[in-house]
C-alpha cells in the first residue's frame, strides 16, 4: 500500500448525546488524518472525548455530524449491519482486556473472525493455518493449544494482537493494552506493536499512559471534545525490532 494512502480523515467530526439542556458535546468539530502506516496515539483526560472518538473510529458508532472516511470510504451514516461489515473486514481490534473466550484454545480465539466474516474472503480450509502463522508471528508457536486461563497476561494479549491481525485489517484499534499488564509485560507488547508498525501495519492506540505515548510517530491530545495539542515524536522513536526468536523467548512476559 502507499505510503501516502490516507487511511483515517475526519472532518468537523461532532458527537453529541441527550437533547436540551441535557445536551452533551463529546466531540466538537474534531479533523484528523491518519496516513497508512502509522503509528498513532490518541491521548486525554476522562471526559475528553478521547473514548467516544475511538468508538467512532472504530464504527462501533456514528457522529451526529461530519464526516468520516475510513480507507477511502465515507462511514459517516452506515446503519448497525453495515457497520459490523466494516468491522469485521477492515479493522483488528485490541481490548485492555483480551476479551478472549474462555474454554476456547488460542488456535479458535485466532480463528473467531474469519469465522464471523461474512464476505468469505478466507476460503474455510485456509481458516487454520492462517491462525498458525498468526500465534507464530506473535511468538506463541508453542501455545496454539492453550486456553486462556493456561496463559498470562502477556499471552493473552498476543492472542488478542493475533485475532486482530488475521483478517488483514487496514488499521489496528488498540484501547489501552498494556492496562491490564505489568511494566515488563506491557513493554514487550508495545515492543511487538511497534515491530509491527515497522512491517506497515497501521495501528492507533487509545491510551492515558505516556509510556505507551513514547513508542508512537505521533501523539494527538484531546481536551473538552476538541484536538488541544498534536506532538510529533518523529521516526526516531523506534525501538529495536523484536526477531520471530526473540519474540518466542518473551511469550512469558
Amino acid at each position: 500500500m502507499d505510503a501516502a494512502h490516507t487511511i483515517i480523515e475526519t472532518s468537523d467530526l461532532t458527537k453529541t448525546f441527550g437533547m436540551g439542556d441535557a445536551n452533551v458535546v463529546a466531540l466538537d468539530h474534531v479533523s484528523l488524518e491518519v496516513k497508512s502506516g502509522e503509528l498513532v496515539a490518541i491521548m486525554g483526560p476522562s471526559g475528553s472525548g478521547k473514548s467516544t472518538l475511538m468508538n467512532i473510529l472504530g464504527c462501533l458508532s456514528t457522529p451526529s455530524s461530519g464526516s468520516y472516511i475510513l480507507d477511502g470510504e465515507n462511514v459517516s451514516n452506515l446503519n448497525k449491519v453495515q457497520l459490523a461489515g466494516i468491522r469485521n473486514t477492515k479493522i483488528g481490534y485490541i481490548f485492555q482486556s483480551y476479551n478472549l473466550l474462555a474454554r476456547t484454545t488460542a488456535l479458535r480465539n485466532v480463528m473467531l473472525p474469519l469465522i464471523y466474516d461474512r464476505s468469505h474472503k478466507h476460503p474455510r480450509e485456509t481458516w487454520e493455518q492462517l491462525a498458525r502463522d498468526m500465534l507464530e508471528k506473535v511468538g506463541l508457536g508453542d501455545r496454539m493449544g492453550h486456553q486462556p486461563q493456561e496463559l498470562s497476561g502477556g499471552q493473552q494479549q498476543r492472542v488478542a494482537i493475533a485475532r486482530a491481525l488475521i483478517t488483514d485489517p487496514v488499521m489496528i484499534i488498540a484501547d489501552e493494552p498494556t492496562g491490564n499488564l505489568d511494566s515488563r509485560s506491557g513493554e514487550e507488547i508495545m515492543k511487538l506493536l511497534n515491530n509491527l508498525h515497522l512491517q506497515g501495519a497501521t495501528i492507533v492506540i487509545v491510551t492515558h499512559d505516556p509510556i505507551v505515548a513514547q513508542y508512537t510517530e505521533r501523539v494527538i491530545h484531546l481536551k473538552d471534545g476538541h484536538i488541544d495539542t498534536v506532538v510529533h515524536n518523529g521516526k526516531n522513536h523506534h525501538l529495536p525490532a523484536l526477531e520471530p526468536q526473540a519474540q518466542a523467548e518473551s511469550v512469558a512476559a
